[in-house]
C-alpha cells in the first residue's frame, strides 16, 4: 500500500509545472527580475522596439503609429495596444503579456500598465547614450535568452562607431541643430542627440550647450558667431510627419550661408526618425553614424 501511495504522489508531484526560471536584468529604474525567455512581449517604446527587432525577438503588442518605415513593417503582424501615451487596456487584457517595456515618452505608464503585467522601463536618455545602448542589448538578450545574438549585435555597434570615429576625425568642428518650424535648437555633448559627439569625438563648435530636453534655443546670430565646420541638422516635423517649413528652408538665411559650414557645403540634412524617434536604438544609432560616415568621408580629408 505504502508503495502505491508513494508512487501516487510522485506522480501527481510530476504533473505540477515546473517553475519558470527568472533573470535579472537592469533597466533604467534598477536591477528587475523576471521569468526568462517570455512569450508574449508587448512593447511601448520605438527605441526598445528597434534594439529588440535588432535581435531577431518577436514583439507581439506595439502601439502605433512607430513614425518609421522599417519597424512599421517589422511589427506588422503585432496587435496595436494603443499609442504611446494612451494604451489600449482592454486589448492588453485580453493578450495577457508576459512582460510590457514602456520607455522615453511612455514612461508615465509604467505604474497604470503593472495591473496587467510586468512592466520594464529600459529608457535611453541622457549621459552616455553609446553606453545606454550597449547595456540594453545586454539587458535583452539576457531577458529573450539571445545572449549570441546580443553579443553580435553589440560587435556591430562597436564596429559602426570605431568607423564613425574615423571618419570625423581631423575633419573639424560640428554644430547639432533641431528645427521646428521656425524655431532653432542647439544640442551638444551629453543631450538627447550629444551621444555623436560623444561615442565618435567629433569635436563640439560650441562646447558647454544646456543639455536640456529640447536643447538650447538659439538664433541666425548664434550659429554664425559659432561659425561651424559643420552643421548637422534634424527637422522635427519631418520626424513626426507633420507639414511646416522644412529645415533647409529655415536655415535659408544670409547669416547661415556665411558660415564655414554653408560655404564649404557641409551641411547635412540627417533622416530624423533614427535621431528623434527611435534615438537609442541599437540599429537606430547606427543607421546615424552610416549616415555621418558616408558625409564625412565623401569631404575628403
Amino acid at each position: 500500500m505504502r508503495h502505491f501511495i508513494l508512487a501516487g504522489l510522485f506522480a501527481a508531484a510530476s504533473a505540477l509545472p515546473a517553475a519558470a526560471e527568472t533573470v535579472t536584468i537592469e533597466t533604467a529604474t534598477g536591477p528587475a527580475t523576471l521569468e526568462s525567455e517570455p512569450e508574449t512581449v508587448v512593447v511601448f517604446d520605438v527605441t526598445s522596439i528597434d534594439t529588440i527587432n535588432a535581435l531577431g525577438q518577436e514583439i507581439a503588442g506595439v502601439p502605433a503609429p512607430l513614425y518609421m518605415d522599417r519597424l512599421t513593417e517589422a511589427t506588422s503582424e503585432a496587435e496595436n495596444v494603443g499609442t504611446l501615451f494612451e494604451p489600449d487596456f482592454e486589448t492588453l487584457a485580453v493578450m495577457q503579456p508576459d512582460v510590457i517595456i514602456v520607455g522615453g515618452r511612455s514612461s508615465s505608464q509604467a505604474e497604470a500598465l503593472s495591473d496587467i503585467a510586468p512592466v520594464i522601463d529600459m529608457s535611453v536618455w541622457g549621459e552616455d547614450m553609446a553606453g545606454q545602448a550597449r547595456a540594453r542589448i545586454d539587458a535583452f538578450g539576457t531577458l529573450f535568452g539571445l545572449e549570441d545574438e546580443a553579443a553580435a549585435l553589440t560587435e556591430e555597434f562597436n564596429a559602426k562607431i570605431e568607423e564613425a570615429a574615423a571618419a570625423v576625425e581631423g575633419k573639424g568642428d560640428a554644430l547639432m541643430l533641431l528645427t521646428n518650424g521656425g524655431k532653432i535648437s542647439a544640442y551638444g555633448s551629453g543631450s538627447r542627440f550629444g551621444w555623436i559627439h560623444d561615442a565618435t569625438g567629433l569635436p563640439e563648435a560650441h562646447p558647454g550647450l544646456d543639455a536640456e530636453t529640447h536643447g538650447q534655443a538659439v538664433s541666425f546670430e548664434f550659429i554664425a558667431e559659432t561659425d561651424p565646420d559643420w552643421l548637422l541638422v534634424i527637422d522635427r516635423a519631418a520626424a513626426i510627419g507633420d507639414a511646416g517649413e522644412a529645415a533647409l528652408a529655415t536655415l535659408d538665411n544670409p547669416l547661415v550661408d556665411r558660415t564655414s559650414a554653408a560655404q564649404n557645403d557641409h551641411l547635412v540634412l540627417m533622416d530624423p526618425a533614427p535621431l528623434y524617434i527611435a534615438g537609442g536604438g541599437a540599429q537606430a544609432m547606427m543607421d546615424t553614424l552610416d549616415e555621418l560616415i558616408a558625409a564625412f568621408e565623401d569631404a575628403g580629408s
